[in-house]
């Protein structure tokens, strides 16, 4: 199959080929037609499958047949979870929308509104938000949804794990009742569904990856080492193995900090990516990674969210993450677009608990490599068969002390600790803003 028989026009399809592109991807194959009919869509697919083109070339085509935005007027919404996912979903409208006579625009936290209600001003066709900073230009009447034709929610599950399902409600609310509605997730949870069917109606269900499924392409490795001794390893393995570009996840704002600092020490160029950054200092970080001026980004799981890095040889967890899904998606960011990947994992004895909920998420039993010199003094049991495991163990964080073993989360799942809504707050699990970054 080829662009040129799913019915987009010229002036994309001229804007694919100027990108590279000759063949769509499975998800764009099967959403861009049932967007292009009007119909409501619901799509589950990975990072790194093309969802973002599978929803902006339609969108383009669609808003291209009809009248231009009238002042503070909108017709196309895209809500995301992040900053960067913003970002990254309007540089695609750019790209795509070249040659076409349509306004966007990208508002978020963490800079100045002013400028942003400035280019709400004469309204724009499609306007790429995350939900805190949409309700506050919002209450200052920048804009209005009166002539909104198109509501796209990207990422959705990431949203909800992020405590914006009041937001998004509000959000919806303001929103006319006649319009098309998209929705991406990585995955079609319960709760997903739930927020579903408050918002499409007869939608055309896409599914193009298995559930918590992880990239074919990509090889993944664990290294036993002890906890101290992780900063040493992942130094060694940057210099041994000449990686020139590597990013790296910690759990923690702190723990990124930290380990740039010792990784500076030693010489490698490194850069922080996490809530507590500043925009300027998040989008350098990003750029001088892209560039090549940086060897290694330390980032946290929010804050990774939305970086796509084309080609990205290898992905590290400095630490695995205490809920299973978030491993899938933070290994999304290799192996992407038919190229090859790797996913390196350095796990100490107390992460056990979580190596092995990995391990029963995605089926498999992770190779362990051991490096010279970096010996653990308590190696790693031997995992049992994940294919074999009791299936209510997939996704639970690792048990805490102090009797209540569900690792503070509630009976859906969902943490219940405070979350950076990347919008220069946080929220809790019910939505509120609070002034301090968590």
């Amino acid at each position: 199959m080829s662009f040129d028989s799913l019915g987009l026009s010229s002036s994309l399809l001229d804007a694919v080929r100027q990108k590279g592109y000759t063949q769509p991807s499975p998800i764009q194959a099967k959403a861009i037609p049932a967007v292009l009919q009007g119909r409501d869509v619901m799509a589950a697919a990975q990072t790194g499958t093309g969802k973002t083109a599978g929803f902006t070339l339609p969108l383009l085509q669609r808003l291209s047949e009809g009248q231009r935005a009238q002042p503070r007027s909108v017709r196309a919404l895209v809500l995301t979870p992040t900053r960067e996912l913003a970002a990254q979903v309007e540089d695609s409208i750019k790209a795509y929308g070249r040659h076409l006579p349509l306004r966007s625009a990208v508002v978020f936290g963490g800079v100045g509104i002013h400028p942003q209600i400035a280019a709400l001003k004469k309204g724009v066709d499609i306007l790429v938000a995350t939900p805190g900073r949409l309700l506050d230009l919002c209450q200052q009447n920048a804009l209005h949804f009166r002539e909104l034709e198109i509501l796209v929610l990207d990422e959705a599950d990431r949203m909800l794990d992020m405590g914006f399902i009041h937001d998004i409600r509000r959000v919806i609310k303001m929103l006319p009742n006649e319009r098309q509605n998209l929705m991406f997730s990585a995955t079609f949870s319960d709760d997903i569904r739930k927020l579903a069917r408050t918002i499409v109606r007869d939608p055309v269900e896409v599914d193009v990856s298995p559930r918590n499924s992880t990239a074919e392409l990509v090889v993944q490795t664990i290294f036993p080492v002890d906890k101290k001794r992780k900063p040493a390893l992942l130094s060694h393995l940057i210099r041994d193995r000449k990686w020139h570009q590597v990013l790296v996840f910690s759990r923690t704002k702190h723990g990124a900090n930290k380990l740039v600092k010792m990784l500076e020490a030693d010489g490698i160029r490194s850069a922080a990516i996490h809530g507590n950054k500043s925009q300027t200092a998040r989008t350098k970080a990003l750029a001088d990674f892209k560039a090549g001026k940086v060897t290694t980004l330390v980032a946290t799981d929010i804050a990774a969210r939305g970086i796509d890095i084309q080609q990205l040889p290898q992905v590290v967890n400095f630490d695995l993450p205490n809920v299973s899904e978030d491993y899938v998606h933070r290994i999304g960011r290799t192996g992407r677009a038919g190229a090859n990947g790797h996913a390196y994992s350095l796990v100490s004895a107390d992460e056990f608990d979580d190596l092995k909920g990995i391990e029963r998420l995605i089926k498999r039993t992770l190779k362990r490599e051991q490096i010279d010199g970096f010996e653990p003094l308590n190696n790693l049991p031997a995992s049992p068969d994940p294919t074999q495991a009791r299936r209510g163990g997939q996704g639970q964080p690792r048990r805490n002390g102090g009797g209540n073993n569900n690792g503070g989360r509630n009976n859906s799942g969902r943490s219940q600790q405070r979350r950076s809504d990347n919008n220069g707050g946080s929220r809790n699990s019910s939505g509120n803003r609070r002034r301090q970054v968590a």
